[in-house]
Formats: C-alpha cells, sequence, structure tokens
C-alpha cells in the first residue's frame, strides 16, 4: 500500500510538472499576444527568433559589474564610434583596401566578392583582433567619455535564418567582447546597425556603395532588417545586459532626402518600435533624422509613446561646395546656430531628445577617399566638379605634420562643437582610430592636444 501511495504520489507530481510548462507558456503567450495586440503591424518573421546563437560567439556574461544607471532625460551622453572595425570604410582604414592590388574594391560588399573566402577570412581577422583590443576601452574611459557607438552590418548578426551573403559573418564575437570590455570600464554601449540590406543609402558606409540605394525598395529587405532589430532586442533586452547595452540604433544615415526612402523608413521605424518596446522597457530606441531637418519629427506621429526613444543627428560642414568654403569664423558661428536649433527642438513638446551621433574637428573632406575611394575632396578641387580652394596637404594626414595654429583651430572647433551639441542630450564623436587622417581621429586628437583629456574642460567659448 505505501508503494501504491508513494507512485500515485509522484504520478500526480509529475502530471502537475508537465501541465505546469503549458501553463506558464499558454501566459507568456497571451502577454505577446496582447503586445501584438497593441501593434497595428504583424509579425515580420518566420523565423524562430532565437538569441541562443550568442552562446558560441560571446559570454553574455562578465565578472564585471554593469555601469550604474545613466539618465538619459538629464544626463549628458558623451562618447566615440568604433568607426572602421567591424564594417570596413576605406578611408578609415586604406591600407586593407590599397593592398588589395584592386581599385575595383570600394567598400566592403566588393571586398568580399573580388577575393577568395580564404584571403577575405585571413585579412578581416588579422584587423578585428588588432584595430580595437581592450586597451582602446581603457583610454575611452580615461578620456572621461560614458559611451561607445558600434557600428557593424546586417551580416553580423548570427540571427537564425539570416543570410549573410556575400559577407564574411564573423565578426559577432568581436562584438561581444566589446561589450565586455564596456562592462569592465564603465561605458555604455550603442548598438548601431550600420549597414542594412540592400544599403540604406549607397555609400561605403553601408557596405555597399551604389548610385542608389535598394533597400527600401524590397520588402524582404526591411523584413530583414526588423528581424535584426528583434534579434538584438531579444538578446539584449534582459536584465543582464540593462545598463550596458542602452540603445538600439534601427539604422544608420537612411537617405531621407528621397521621398521614397523616408517614407518607407517612418513605417520601419514604427514597426521596430512595437518590436523592442513588448520585449524591452530599458532599450531606448534610437531614430536616425534621415538628413531632414529636425523639425519634421515628431514624437506624436513618428513613434506610438515618446518613452525611451531619442532621435540622432550627425553634423558635419563638411560635404558639400557652399560648407568647405566658409571661413572658420562662419564654421563656428553655423555650430552655435545647430545648438541654438537643438536646444530648441529638444524643450518642444513632441520634439525627441536629440544626440549628435557623430561629428567631427575636421573642417575639409580632405582625408584620403572620405567621399569614396578613387575620388577626390572638395577644397583642392580633385573631386569632379570642384574648384580648387587650398591644397589639402597640411590639413589632413598624421598629425606630426600639423601646425600648431591649426591644432589651435581644430580644439576651438571642438570646444563650440561640444558646447553646442550638449545644449541637446550630447554627443558621440567620429571616429575613434584612423590610419592616416589624424584630424578624424579622438585618440591622436588627446596625443595631440587638441582634444582635452577632460571632455568638460573649454578653453574656447564660441557659444
Amino acid at each position: 500500500m505505501k508503494l501504491f501511495t508513494l507512485l500515485g504520489t509522484l504520478c500526480l507530481v509529475l502530471v502537475a510538472v508537465v501541465e505546469a510548462k503549458p501553463k506558464q507558456c499558454r501566459v507568456l503567450n497571451k502577454k505577446r499576444v496582447l503586445a501584438q495586440a497593441q501593434s497595428p503591424f504583424p509579425p515580420t518573421s518566420t523565423s524562430p527568433l532565437d538569441p541562443s546563437g550568442t552562446a558560441s560567439t560571446g559570454t553574455g556574461t562578465s565578472a564585471y559589474p554593469s555601469p550604474t544607471a545613466f539618465d538619459y532625460s538629464k544626463d549628458k551622453i558623451r562618447g566615440v564610434n568604433l568607426g572602421g572595425w567591424l564594417l570596413l570604410e576605406p578611408w578609415i582604414t586604406p591600407s586593407l583596401f590599397e593592398n588589395t592590388g584592386n581599385e575595383q574594391i570600394v567598400d566592403e560588399y566588393t571586398f568580399n566578392t573580388l577575393q577568395d573566402a580564404n584571403t577575405v577570412q585571413r585579412i578581416l581577422r588579422e584587423h578585428w583582433d588588432t584595430w580595437i583590443v581592450e586597451d582602446d576601452f581603457r583610454k575611452i574611459a580615461e578620456a572621461g567619455l560614458n559611451h561607445v557607438r558600434l557600428p557593424f552590418g546586417y551580416w553580423s548578426v548570427p540571427r537564425p535564418g539570416n543570410d549573410p551573403t556575400p559577407y564574411n559573418p564573423d565578426a559577432w564575437p568581436y562584438v561581444m567582447k566589446a561589450i565586455d570590455w564596456a562592462r569592465k570600464y564603465n561605458l555604455f554601449v550603442i548598438m548601431d546597425i550600420h549597414g542594412a540590406p540592400g544599403s540604406q543609402n549607397g555609400y561605403d558606409n553601408s557596405g555597399q556603395r551604389m548610385a542608389m540605394p535598394q533597400w527600401h525598395t524590397s520588402a524582404a529587405n526591411v523584413n530583414r532588417t526588423l528581424d535584426v532589430v528583434a534579434w538584438l532586442a531579444q538578446t539584449f533586452g534582459g536584465p543582464e545586459y540593462a545598463n550596458l547595452v542602452t540603445m538600439i540604433q534601427l539604422m544608420n544615415e537612411p537617405s531621407g532626402f528621397y521621398p521614397e526612402v523616408l517614407s518607407v523608413t517612418r513605417d520601419y521605424y514604427q514597426r521596430s518600435y512595437w518590436i523592442v518596446r513588448p520585449i524591452s522597457d530599458h532599450l531606448l530606441v534610437a531614430l536616425h533624422d534621415g538628413f531632414q531637418p529636425l523639425s519634421i519629427w515628431s514624437t506624436k506621429t513618428d513613434v506610438p509613446s515618446p518613452d525611451n526613444t531619442i532621435m540622432d543627428t550627425h553634423i558635419y560642414q563638411i560635404f558639400n561646395d557652399p560648407q568647405v568654403t566658409m571661413s572658420w569664423d562662419d564654421k563656428l558661428k553655423a555650430t552655435c546656430d545647430q545648438g541654438n536649433t537643438l536646444a530648441s527642438y529638444t524643450s518642444r513638446e513632441d520634439g525627441f531628445r536629440t544626440y549628435v551621433g557623430e561629428w567631427t574637428t575636421s573642417y575639409t573632406d580632405c582625408a584620403k577617399w572620405l567621399n569614396g575611394r578613387g575620388v577626390g575632396a572638395r577644397l583642392d578641387g580633385t573631386r569632379t566638379g570642384s574648384a580648387f580652394i587650398r591644397t589639402c596637404e597640411d590639413i589632413t594626414g598624421t598629425s606630426d605634420k600639423f601646425s600648431e595654429s591649426y591644432k589651435t583651430w581644430l580644439r576651438r572647433f571642438w570646444d563650440a562643437q561640444t558646447i553646442a551639441f550638449e545644449r541637446g542630450n550630447g554627443w558621440v564623436y567620429w571616429t575613434w582610430k584612423t590610419e592616416i587622417a589624424h584630424e578624424w581621429s579622438y585618440s591622436k586628437g588627446l596625443e595631440g592636444g587638441w582634444i582635452p583629456q577632460d571632455p568638460t574642460n573649454h578653453i574656447y567659448n564660441a557659444c
């Protein structure tokens, strides 16, 4: 009888356990159904959004505590981009492209398609291993910065079903290394989808240089990008990444000056919000302004809720002929005006919090291949259609040839921009390292003295 009773009890326990699992699943599914019911958009993926793939590509855990929570409503973002590391740009690392011996290799797409896979794997591995290392994170933290923006292509995300062809997809372990280093040195991470399927802007910084972007022309491209957003949210939306991975940049620099791109981008932002928010409350959703005036963007119409959203704007004064011909004083005045715009917009009832996600101390487009491999500069007239204004020889390249007066100007420009941009919610400089264009390099600016070790230390108050 005792044996019978024991077996009966065991059976009841087993039944209870078996029955408990479906009930738990039904509760979770109910929450998901409720979340989806609030969204006007249908699910975008038929593949499982399973973040478990990170187990083989990064630890996801660390012995170091996450940084103290960052208050985006009042604290100022002061950060730097890790450009040219996990997504190649010819002007940042020209040697990688020159060493191919093939002038047709102009972006990461052709870097992969015009070389054999073993060669690409060897070169990229060496580059990933050496371009950014742990010591860079230590230096970034010691420079008083609090954020790193991590640009990567969609092809690097190890989402089940994500087809990276023709790109090499093996950069993800370095993403996870970067996150662990950020945790160790008390830095917050902005996950930046810098390259989208089909290219969102046609620039080499999207991975594929082309005359016209193609991302917006295909629902498959958009849905693949939404799947990446969902995978990132599920991977980094849990408590183990709270106060560490704080922001998902939905897409870098969509070319919103084309109306058809802007329309698709706005829809994509709405759909992305509905993907991220039911998964995670702590992740900020970052929208790039699409090179459009901030005034067209509203928290009342462009997102379902302003909670935990932020606008990213990129401010350069070098990418058209009128800008490169401006005097130094005019550039300083334009910078102060930009600060006024940020202050006015962010204080508007329906204005987004806004940070400047890219900017530079360089005041020209002289850096080799900045406008694309094989493309010259506007300032010295080597770009087709541009007239000669002055030589580039003494204002780009390695900092050992920069004059003291030029370094003083770079410092004045750094001071003016950081003061102006903190009238919004802060800034993230482009970029930490360059091979030869040191006027763009935050690390070389620290060494050369035109960027201060304390980012709140200003000598010149142009604004």
